[in-house]
């Protein structure tokens, strides 16, 4: 059989090969969408810590001006005081609990409900290509393992509204626009039942937990850097490859 018979089945391999490699590069270079979030990733239940949201600007020419993080209304926390910030505002919402908390002062029966920064006027925000963080002392956190969201809203100078309010369901994939959150670990995972109140007569505690609370959102950076160098490498990998058959393909054909 001629060999220009196979010629066109040849050509069409070598397309295959070429759009695959061409298709992995372009996905690798692609940045991961970020999203706002909390640290640290989990806590131990009735403890009391430094809540650190990580806020990106995902657009192109506009800032981010505000930020509205939710409180959980069904896992109330009796005690939440903000980190002063230069260059931003806050507003803070209380509500009545659907039953009273107790505390070390007493019964509780007026807790934060949301927190909202706004940026100070004069003030640039969250340019495009910066990140920020806004910290939150809370406590204690609710005693009963498992998720516990915190719903925020993100909106920007061209008045845009990022609503960061999805909830993950169990074992599938992490949606759209989760919402910010953090795990409460069983207390047999933790050696001990509801943690001590931290001392807040000195902010070293609260430094402490605030830089340990921002290594460990950058990880998720980390793990997402190392990925898209993966694919890269994937898809360098493909096209040589076709490239090789190609020079392969042209000297049999000669």
């Amino acid at each position: 059989m001629p060999a220009g018979i196979f010629r066109p089945r040849r050509l069409s391999r070598l397309g295959v090969l070429a759009a695959v490699g061409a298709a992995t590069l372009a996905v690798a270079v692609t940045p991961a969408s970020a999203h706002v979030s909390v640290a640290p990733a989990t806590a131990a239940p009735g403890a009391y810590t430094t809540l650190t949201f990580k806020v990106p600007n995902e657009q192109d020419s506009a800032s981010t001006t505000s930020l509205d993080v939710q409180f959980p209304s069904e896992a109330p926390i009796a005690s939440v005081s903000v980190q002063p910030k230069a260059g931003w505002d806050y507003r803070i919402t209380k509500s009545k609990p659907a039953r009273p908390l107790r505390s070390d002062d007493g019964a509780v029966d007026e807790v934060v409900s949301r927190i909202t920064w706004t940026v100070a006027q004069g003030s640039p925000g969250i340019r495009p290509g910066e990140f920020d963080t806004f910290n939150v002392s809370a406590g204690p956190l609710p005693t009963t393992a498992g998720p516990v969201a915190f719903k925020a809203l993100q909106t920007y100078s061209n008045g845009e509204v990022v609503r960061w309010v999805q909830i993950a369901a169990p074992g599938q994939p992490e949606p759209d626009l989760p919402a910010p959150t953090i795990t409460i670990t069983a207390a047999s995972a933790q050696g001990t039942g509801t943690a001590a109140p931290a001392d807040t007569s000195s902010t070293g505690g609260d430094t402490q937990t605030s830089t340990a609370a921002a290594s460990g959102g950058d990880s998720d950076d980390g793990t997402a850097r190392a990925l898209g160098i993966a694919g890269v490498v994937l898809g360098l990998i493909a096209v040589a490859l076709a490239a090789v058959f190609a020079v392969r393909t042209s000297r049999r054909q000669a």
